[in-house]
């Protein structure tokens, strides 16, 4: 078996703040493979957005403390330079961030912007062949007429295309593992299936290794072909994305699965999951599910179970895994 392209191992990011401690990423481990698609889902305030900006370096801040390792290539990049990690991102890692127009400068022209993306990596690069390459990239991501929207603003492009734009960026010099940040966000869903179809063509296309964040599971099913649910810091399920949606194996998955409308089943009402996520520096003990969940048990409030494996290449940090045995269980307690 080839060595994936990214694997991060017991990944811990703690925070010193004011408040105290802040645990926003608390023991994370995942593998990524070149031309894969890993989607890591959960709500906001999960550490999903931590754990890759961690990949690219980019929370290396004076109160910030990172543990675990992060090998891209077999190369552990938290013991990287800084002078190394700039090398990397843009080149050989990138990023898309969440919002393009905060992303974009929106003095400079995007064609301007693209051309900077290029030379800063290639500086052997002339500004013309740089330019030509911008206008190849606008194109492969559908940007109509490409030779004239290069010297558009980015005011002056739509919320596509300016994602589009932050895709032709993040492309510009071929990366070999590409990190989509909520890439859909404010998007209405038809440029949103756009975008997705976008990424997944490249993707097959380039070879490139996909990891998608976000909290639309239905973003999952079109792009993923395994996925990580993050709770509170940890990953609490992971498995291919079929056995997500066919045999969730965690109460929190069920639950967001269950507060998906779905087009093949008849719902008088959506499930909730009560209450909301614990901020980071006040995690429950036990459990750190435990208050919301609805198969809860004492046991669950004094242990924090590990990621199990419950088959081959499905694991859930639950102690009551797997949940059918436990339901039926329960029904039985219940008819005695």
């Amino acid at each position: 078996m080839p060595s994936p392209l990214l694997e991060v191992k017991d990944l811990r990011v703690q925070f010193e703040t004011e408040d105290g401690i802040v645990k926003a990423v608390d023991g994370i481990s995942y593998s990524v493979e070149s031309g894969q698609a890993l989607g890591i889902v959960g709500e906001s305030g999960s550490g999903k957005s931590v754990s890759s900006l961690t990949v690219m370096g980019l929370t290396r801040f004076t109160n910030a403390r990172i543990e675990g390792e992060i090998l891209f290539e077999g190369r552990d990049l938290l013991t990287a330079s800084g002078e190394d990690m700039r090398q990397l991102r843009g080149n050989d890692i990138a990023m898309i961030f969440q919002d393009p127009l905060s992303s974009l400068h929106p003095y400079y022209k995007v064609g301007k912007q693209l051309v900077e993306a290029i030379r800063a990596h290639h500086p052997e690069s002339s500004k013309q062949a740089a330019r030509t390459k911008a206008i190849e990239l606008l194109g492969m991501v559908d940007i109509p007429d490409p030779k004239r929207r290069i010297d558009n603003y980015p005011h002056e492009f739509s919320g596509g295309m300016r994602q589009r734009a932050m895709i032709a960026m993040a492309l510009a010099n071929d990366p070999k593992l590409l990190i989509a940040d909520e890439p859909t966000t404010a998007l209405d869903v038809t440029v949103q299936a756009q975008i997705l179809a976008l990424i997944g063509r490249l993707q097959h296309e380039l070879n490139t290794a996909v990891v998608i964040i976000t909290h639309d599971l239905g973003v999952i099913a079109e792009t993923a072909d395994e996925v990580a649910v993050m709770y509170a810091g940890r990953v609490v399920e992971r498995a291919p994305v079929a056995d997500i949606f066919n045999d969730p194996q965690h109460p929190y998955t069920l639950g967001l699965l269950g507060s998906m409308p779905r087009i093949d089943e008849e719902r008088e009402r959506l499930l909730v999951i009560e209450g909301s996520l614990p901020p980071p520096g006040k995690v429950p003990a036990g459990c750190r599910f435990h208050p919301r969940c609805v198969f809860g048990t004492r046991e669950c409030t004094l242990q924090d179970p590990p990621l199990l494996a419950l088959a081959a290449n499905h694991g859930a940090a639950c102690l009551h895994a797997p949940v059918e045995q436990f339901v039926r269980a329960r029904a039985t307690e219940g008819v005695a």
